[in-house]
């Protein structure tokens, strides 16, 4: 993994409530560039409402957003010009991959690839196609190129969501449990995929319970509870015998 000290994600004192429940509180987090960062908590943590606001699909009531060098302070529901101006900038830097896949059915392989390239980028879709196609044999699913949504596993369905995330040239890839969907079986092609991603150096930040995962490729381990940090360690302390009684009660949640 090529990790350097250059911090690609800086979050300071970020809170987000929904009514009167407040999910988030103060959160302080950096990811610096290349570093795989494992997000792990119990359900209601805030570990989505978390990584959802980090591309601003959850507007933050308050704190400090650095993403790709572009700094978004308390930002809002109401956001200014200036501040939307700058998501839209951070939003062109990072690239978010969900549970659900959300492909457009309409589309085919190929055609969800290379939608953010033609309609965000203006890229031809000539020029588009073939990158498109790269992206998906990058994946594994070149053969797969001119199906539909509907004639794919949801393992292949995953891929082509990576391979779009991928489109768009991302400095940091955000992951929202993007195995949590499939059955074992599948789970593993999509890992394999992140796994290649972490070699290659890629900044991702990753919702997930898959515990090998964690354990083989993360560089760091953050755990959440109750809206807050209450974990922020190596796999080899996460997973060792030191970890918190906490850290160890729901990894044995996990496992059973």
């Amino acid at each position: 993994m090529n990790i350097t000290a250059v911090p690609s994600v800086h979050v300071s004192n970020l809170a987000k409530s929904f009514g009167a429940n407040q999910v988030l509180k103060q959160i302080d987090l950096t990811v610096t560039r290349g570093e795989v960062v494992v997000i792990m908590g119990p359900s209601g943590s805030g570990k989505t409402t978390l990584i959802r606001s980090l591309n601003f699909l959850e507007m933050p009531d308050r704190g400090t957003i650095r993403m790709c060098g572009i700094e978004i302070v308390e930002a809002g529901s109401s956001p200014s010009a200036q501040t939307r101006r700058k998501m839209r900038e951070i939003r062109k830097k990072t690239a978010m991959v969900f549970q659900s896949f959300n492909l457009f059915v309409h589309m085919t392989a190929v055609e969800n690839v290379i939608e953010g390239m033609v309609s965000v980028q203006g890229v031809p879709k000539a020029v588009a196609l073939p990158r498109g196609r790269e992206l998906l044999s990058q994946v594994g699913l070149l053969e797969k190129a001119d199906e539909y949504p509907g004639r794919l596993s949801g393992g292949q369905k995953q891929r082509v969501a990576i391979a779009r995330a991928l489109a768009m040239n991302p400095e940091v890839i955000l992951f929202d449990e993007p195995t949590s969907a499939l059955d074992p079986e599948l789970r593993g092609e999509v890992l394999k995929v992140m796994r290649d991603l972490a070699d290659k150096g890629m900044t991702m930040l990753v919702v997930t319970h898959e515990t090998r995962f964690a354990k083989d490729v993360a560089d760091r381990i953050v755990f959440m509870e109750g809206g807050v940090i209450v974990d922020d360690a190596t796999p080899e302390h996460f997973f060792g015998p030191v970890a918190s009684q906490r850290s160890k009660d729901f990894l044995g949640l996990i496992r059973d």
